[in-house]
Protein backbone atom coordinates (compact mmCIF):
# COMPACT_ATOMS: atom_id res chain seq x y z
CA UNK A 1 0.00 0.00 0.00
CA UNK A 2 2.16 2.88 -1.20
CA UNK A 3 1.37 6.49 -0.41
CA UNK A 4 -0.54 8.56 -2.93
CA UNK A 5 1.84 10.68 -5.05
CA UNK A 6 0.19 13.96 -4.00
CA UNK A 7 0.43 13.04 -0.30
CA UNK A 8 4.04 12.02 -0.75
CA UNK A 9 4.97 15.27 -2.54
CA UNK A 10 3.20 17.28 0.18
CA UNK A 11 5.22 15.53 2.89
CA UNK A 12 8.47 16.07 0.98
CA UNK A 13 7.58 19.74 0.50
CA UNK A 14 6.97 20.18 4.23
CA UNK A 15 10.07 18.41 5.58
CA UNK A 16 12.77 19.09 2.99
CA UNK A 17 15.83 21.09 3.98
CA UNK A 18 16.50 22.69 0.56
CA UNK A 19 14.58 22.88 -2.75
CA UNK A 20 15.98 19.68 -4.28
CA UNK A 21 16.00 17.61 -1.08
CA UNK A 22 14.18 14.28 -1.21
CA UNK A 23 16.42 12.00 0.83
CA UNK A 24 17.40 13.75 4.04
CA UNK A 25 16.66 11.84 7.26
CA UNK A 26 13.80 14.21 8.07
CA UNK A 27 12.04 13.48 4.78
CA UNK A 28 12.62 9.73 5.09
CA UNK A 29 11.30 9.64 8.66
CA UNK A 30 8.24 11.70 7.73
CA UNK A 31 7.43 9.37 4.80
CA UNK A 32 7.88 6.30 6.97
CA UNK A 33 5.62 7.83 9.62
CA UNK A 34 2.89 8.42 7.04
CA UNK A 35 3.14 4.80 5.83
CA UNK A 36 3.09 3.53 9.42
CA UNK A 37 -0.07 5.49 10.19
CA UNK A 38 -1.69 4.15 7.02
CA UNK A 39 -0.82 0.56 7.96
CA UNK A 40 -2.08 1.06 11.52
CA UNK A 41 -5.47 2.10 10.13
CA UNK A 42 -5.49 -0.95 7.84
CA UNK A 43 -4.72 -3.25 10.75
CA UNK A 44 -7.55 -1.82 12.85
CA UNK A 45 -9.96 -3.16 10.24
CA UNK A 46 -8.05 -6.33 9.28
CA UNK A 47 -6.83 -7.65 12.61
CA UNK A 48 -5.59 -10.99 11.29
CA UNK A 49 -3.45 -9.61 8.45
CA UNK A 50 -0.15 -10.84 9.84
CA UNK A 51 1.82 -10.18 6.65
CA UNK A 52 0.99 -6.49 6.82
CA UNK A 53 1.75 -6.52 10.55
CA UNK A 54 5.24 -7.84 9.79
CA UNK A 55 5.72 -5.07 7.22
CA UNK A 56 4.61 -2.55 9.84
CA UNK A 57 7.21 -3.85 12.28
CA UNK A 58 9.92 -3.53 9.62
CA UNK A 59 8.90 0.07 8.88
CA UNK A 60 8.98 0.92 12.58
CA UNK A 61 12.49 -0.55 12.81
CA UNK A 62 13.66 1.49 9.83
CA UNK A 63 12.22 4.66 11.32
CA UNK A 64 13.82 3.92 14.70
CA UNK A 65 17.24 3.45 13.03
CA UNK A 66 16.92 6.75 11.16
CA UNK A 67 15.80 8.53 14.34
CA UNK A 68 18.80 7.12 16.22
CA UNK A 69 21.11 8.33 13.43
CA UNK A 70 19.60 11.81 13.50
CA UNK A 71 19.80 11.92 17.29
CA UNK A 72 23.50 11.00 17.15
CA UNK A 73 24.43 13.48 14.43
CA UNK A 74 22.24 16.54 15.14
CA UNK A 75 20.18 16.55 18.32
CA UNK A 76 18.39 19.85 17.60
CA UNK A 77 17.08 18.59 14.24
CA UNK A 78 16.01 15.38 16.00
CA UNK A 79 14.04 17.28 18.65
CA UNK A 80 12.32 19.55 16.15
CA UNK A 81 11.34 16.58 13.97
CA UNK A 82 9.95 14.64 16.94
CA UNK A 83 7.86 17.66 17.93
CA UNK A 84 6.67 18.30 14.37
CA UNK A 85 5.59 14.68 13.83
CA UNK A 86 4.16 14.26 17.31
CA UNK A 87 6.23 11.16 18.13
CA UNK A 88 7.06 10.08 21.66
CA UNK A 89 10.54 10.06 23.17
Amino acid sequence: MPLDPEVKSKIIEEFRRHPSDTGSPEVQIALLTARIKQLEEHLKVHRKDFHSRRGLMKLIGQRRALLNYLKRTDFLRYQSLINKLGLKK
